[in-house]
């Protein structure tokens, strides 16, 4: 059986104003005009968001099967079809545990993966990371994880600085990884090699970075400046100013700026009282903040209202799009699967409505309760 949905369809080149995406089972057939169309809603690819730590008051970061389960549920609502659970840094023993729990999730397909978002970062730019638990990266620990996951280890961030971090970057890269930079007070010398090693990912850039200085450009600079490299950002209006969220997506192109949520168990939910990686957090205003110090404790963001905001600063919606799905599934190697309204690709779409408020979701195929 044949389904078509059809309205304003954005493609990874542009937009078909009056078009139709043609699916069959869980596949893309075909995306083509289709004239008989008038002013339908907008048809964008289901989003992709490669760094997040939970959602409607569940988290990935204990490692808890349920609760990662109905966290990938809640970001599916809002239109992400595909995401990796992120973790903190945590002690060996939790990785490990949680590597096992979410293999599973991995294999049906609930999670695309598993993002270790350190131990191995640099205290001085720990941010909300838990700094009783970082340490220097560890290739042992590193291929542990990687055989215990078989596949479901998709993404490592760490400080290139830390002793042991070069071998460690080359290490996840030959063992299909990716290898992320972040959390880091690198220089920009640093930062080079991390990515001459092989490292691909700049983590939420700017924030949990040694800053830009015109005697020392630091880690954004190099990873803006490296054109193999892709650079998080979090359009919140919090961990970045609109200007500089424009700035940024404007230097890396679309081609090499993906939106993410960096968000935490509080997404979707009221204020109050939360946690994270064993630290308290407090959610005033929908910013999470550490109830110790008021470091930004990752955010309360969904990626359909991430769109929203890259649009309201300044970035065209096509563009938007690639930087919400095509962009990060191709980040984390998933971009012959899924991140555009392209033939042959798994029929993941979302359905928005002039204000780009998220009305239907399909994944797969399927449209989503």
């Amino acid at each position: 059986m044949t389904l078509r949905v059809s309205g304003k369809v954005v493609t990874p080149t542009g937009v078909i104003r009056q078009g139709c995406v043609e699916i069959r089972d869980d596949r893309i057939r075909a995306v083509a005009e289709y004239p008989s169309v008038r002013d339908g809603h907008w048809i964008v690819p289901g989003f992709v968001d490669m760094h997040t730590h939970g959602g409607g008051g569940h988290t990935f970061t204990t490692g808890d099967a349920e609760s990662a389960r109905e966290a990938a549920a809640f970001h599916l609502r809002h239109g992400t079809t595909t995401l990796l659970a992120s973790l903190v840094s945590s002690p060996l023993e939790l990785m490990r545990e949680a590597t096992a729990a979410y293999r599973p999730l991995v294999a049906s397909g609930v999670l695309a993966g598993v993002h270790f978002e350190g131990p191995y970062l640099s205290a001085d730019r720990c941010g909300a990371q838990n700094p009783e638990f970082l340490r220097d990266p560890s290739t042992d620990e590193l291929a542990e994880l990687i055989e215990l996951g078989d596949g479901a280890v998709r993404m490592v961030t760490l400080a290139p600085e830390r002793d042991g971090a070069l071998e460690a970057v080359e290490l996840l890269v030959s063992r299909g990884v990716v290898a992320a930079v972040g959390h880091t007070d690198a220089t920009w010398e640093q930062t080079r090699a991390a990515v001459a090693a092989g490292a691909t990912v700049g983590t939420h850039l700017f924030n949990g970075m040694r800053p830009v200085h015109h005697r020392e450009p630091g880690p954004v600079v190099a990873l803006l400046d490296a054109p193999n490299v892709v650079c998080e950002l979090v359009a919140d209006g919090v961990h970045l100013h609109d200007g500089m969220l424009a700035f940024a997506a404007s230097t890396a192109g679309p081609e090499r700026a993906a939106l993410i949520t960096d968000a935490m168990a509080a997404a979707g939910m009221p204020d109050g009282e939360y946690e994270l990686g064993g630290q308290a957090v407090t959610v005033s205003g929908g910013v999470a903040r550490l109830s110790r110090d008021g470091a930004i404790a990752g955010s309360t963001l969904t990626m359909d209202a991430a769109l929203r905001h890259a649009v309201a600063a300044g970035v065209a919606l096509p563009d938007a799009c690639r930087m919400a799905a095509t962009t990060p599934a191709r980040a984390i190697g998933l971009g012959d699967q899924v991140g555009a309204l392209q033939a042959g690709l798994r029929a993941d779409l979302v359905v928005l409505d002039d204000d780009l408020n998220v009305l239907r979701v399909m994944r797969a195929g399927c449209w989503v309760e």
